[in-house]
């Protein structure tokens, strides 16, 4: 394998699993940049909301506004999901749309979180919904909210009720973590004094596979996010890294040295049946699957510098995908097979995408520390791990590179993100 901007050293030690609940911390979010559109939306505070645990607007308002595509704009919203906006006033205020919503509180302790959209444009009711939530979840039932105002007005899902998975260093330990899109409701899903690298979800969002190096050697794992239950798919001789789900979830592509090298191998998703699909005398690692499951992704130094190819799953005909620069590491491929996302070396490490029908390569990062990008699974944006203003963060950008939020949590080496699919 070659450099990566985090060296990884397997040093010794112990491993814990801790119980999935959600720890104090989180992320502070960090906005800069315009979006590619700025759609103007009123967002008033929701009745009954300031007697709940969690303001729900709050973090609605939040979302929207680190999406890059809407502006909050200061205009008078309905009291809650029933009222009437006044719509003269809206337009005066220049609001294209507008929310309103409500948090009560039921005889069976939940919280009947309701909203309504409005279409100011058209002085039109676009619909609502209510959701009896545990008050524990109002996040993510704001979360839902933003995913429906989002889709509404865009046409496209909204991805706030997602989740990512991270890795972290400090104090001594690696901790793989899963958290929220926006970096709340942190959970340390892994602690060990050994690296953990490489996560990967699968697409029902339900597991996770990594890579530890619990026990001094390297070895794919694959955890149940609920649960936490653990198992083994790859504990070869010589080394095991770099997993990934194809899109079913039944097959893995990992990377093995059993046999001499490092190749990519595919296996059933329970470790039975590997073989070998990559053929060369180099390297060959980093596998991804197309979003259709008929070609492989992967970084080879088959011609004397690590670059992309593809090539099909079955094996053979792998054909050289980026050419630009001497080192390509990393790739990424949007939900719809369109864009490529990876890193180039050259003045430092930068975040670049291709587009696969033309060829033409942008570099949407200002930064040049950066690794490991991942799409989000509506395919406008791309999280990644940089450095920033001497900091460690993980970075979210659109595909254009217009617009971008920063979830920093001070004094810990953040790396190796990857966002989850949809379904929560």
């Amino acid at each position: 394998m070659w450099p990566r901007r985090h060296a990884l050293r397997a040093l010794g030690a112990s491993l814990a699993l801790p119980a999935l609940t959600p720890a104090f911390a989180q992320f502070r979010v960090e906005i800069r940049g315009v979006g590619g559109t700025q759609i103007p939306i009123a967002l008033g505070r929701f009745r009954d909301e300031d007697r709940q645990p969690q303001s729900v607007s709050a973090v609605v308002r939040a979302d929207l506004e680190r999406s890059g595509v809407f502006k909050v704009v200061d205009a008078p919203a309905p009291a809650d999901e029933n009222g009437l906006p006044d719509y003269n006033t809206l337009r005066s205020r220049g609001a294209d749309w507008v929310v309103g919503g409500s948090a009560t509180r039921l005889a069976d302790g939940k919280v009947d979180v309701r909203f309504r959209l409005w279409d100011v444009v058209k002085g039109a009711d676009q619909g609502g919904q209510s959701e009896p939530t545990p008050p524990a979840d109002l996040r993510l039932a704001a979360h839902h909210i933003s995913d429906l105002v989002y889709q509404k007005v865009t046409g496209e899902r909204g991805v706030f009720s997602t989740r990512i998975a991270y890795v972290t260093k400090g104090g001594g330990k690696h901790t793989l973590r899963i958290a929220d899109a926006d970096g709340a409701n942190i959970v340390p899903a892994l602690v060990d004094n050994e690296p953990i690298i490489s996560p990967a979800w699968s697409p029902d969002g339900s597991e996770l596979a990594f890579v530890t190096f619990h026990d001094k050697k390297a070895k794919v794992v694959i955890r149940n996010v609920r649960t936490g239950a653990m198992r083994e798919v790859a504990a070869f001789r010589g080394s095991n890294s770099a997993p990934a789900f194809s899109p079913d979830g039944r097959t893995l592509a990992v990377t093995l040295s059993k046999d001499g090298g490092s190749h990519v191998y595919l296996m059933d998703r329970n470790g039975g049946n590997p073989r070998r699909v990559t053929e060369s005398t180099g390297i060959d690692t980093e596998a991804r699957f197309s979003p259709d499951g008929a070609s492989l992704y992967f970084v080879s130094d088959r011609g004397g510098g690590p670059q992309i190819y593809r090539q099909p799953v079955g094996g053979g005909g792998a054909q050289r995908v980026t050419y630009n620069g001497a080192y390509n590491i990393s790739p990424s491929i949007s939900p719809d097979g369109k864009l490529l996302a990876y890193i180039s070396r050259g003045d430092g490490f930068k975040l670049m995408v291709m587009n696969l029908a033309t060829n033409d390569v942008a570099s949407v990062s200002d930064t040049n520390d950066d690794e490991s990008p991942s799409f989000a699974p509506n395919g406008r944006y791309i999280i990644y791990a940089t450095k920033a203003g001497g900091r460690d963060v993980l970075m979210v950008t659109t595909t254009d590179g217009r617009f971008k939020s920063t979830l920093v949590e001070s004094g810990l080496d953040i790396r190796e993100p990857v966002w989850g699919p949809f379904g929560r």
